[in-house]
């Protein structure tokens, strides 16, 4: 008997309102239907932007431990957060052997001729996405410096000065500094700091080191 491959579903929506259960359903369904044994399910509500992807860093470890032999999305835009990421994680993917299934009927396998066409594609559109980013980036340092606006660090300010006013207000509030260096990503000594620079704001709330 021919063992099943094994497959992690991996389901994403972008607000807390929507559910997964559609792509739940109809991704068990799909691997029923192309032979797949599906090991484990992954549900993430995030916004397609959004850098923070805590299922789909599930998903990449079991690839890594070699645990899967694919995995399932309904399509590409719920699993990669731009082309270049969407490139970077398939090439990560296929390292470990592990393709990428989109229930439309695209298959990710870099070792196949239709992958490596795909990769080859995507490359050209991650190369075109990072030059806009680059031309965007351009024109707006332009634009500011054409307003008479002073770019880059002045002279005497401190790289965690952009932190602090938010940083402040959460303590003030009674944050912890381990609950502001997560929701802020940024580390507890830069909240520290923050915190030691402008003592006199936060009174007594300047203490609280948990």
């Amino acid at each position: 008997m021919v063992q099943k491959k094994k497959a992690a579903i991996y389901c994403r929506v972008s607000t807390d309102d929507q559910s997964c259960e559609r792509q739940r359903n109809d991704l068990h369904a799909f691997a029923q239907r192309a032979g797949y044994d599906v090991i484990a399910v992954f549900e993430e509500k995030a916004s397609g932007a959004r850098p923070e992807r805590i299922e789909r860093t599930k998903v990449l470890r079991l690839a890594q431990a070699r645990k899967i032999d694919a995995v399932l999305v309904t399509e590409l835009t719920r699993w990669g957060r731009s082309t270049v990421d969407l490139l970077n994680t398939l090439h990560d993917l296929n390292v470990q052997g592990v393709s990428m299934i989109a229930q439309a009927g695209n298959q990710f396998d870099l070792d196949t001729a239709q992958g490596k066409m795909i990769a080859g594609v995507l490359s050209v559109l991650a190369a075109f996405e990072r030059d806009l980013i680059s031309e965007r980036t351009r024109s707006g340092l332009a634009a500011a410096r054409a307003r008479g606006k002073k770019l880059g660090r002045q002279p005497g300010q401190n790289p965690s000065d952009k932190y602090s006013k938010l940083v402040l207000t959460h303590v003030a509030d009674g944050r912890t500094y381990r609950w502001i260096s997560h929701k802020m990503q940024i580390s507890k000594s830069t909240v520290s700091a923050i915190v030691k620079r402008n003592s006199n704001k936060v009174g007594d709330s300047a203490t609280k080191l948990v």
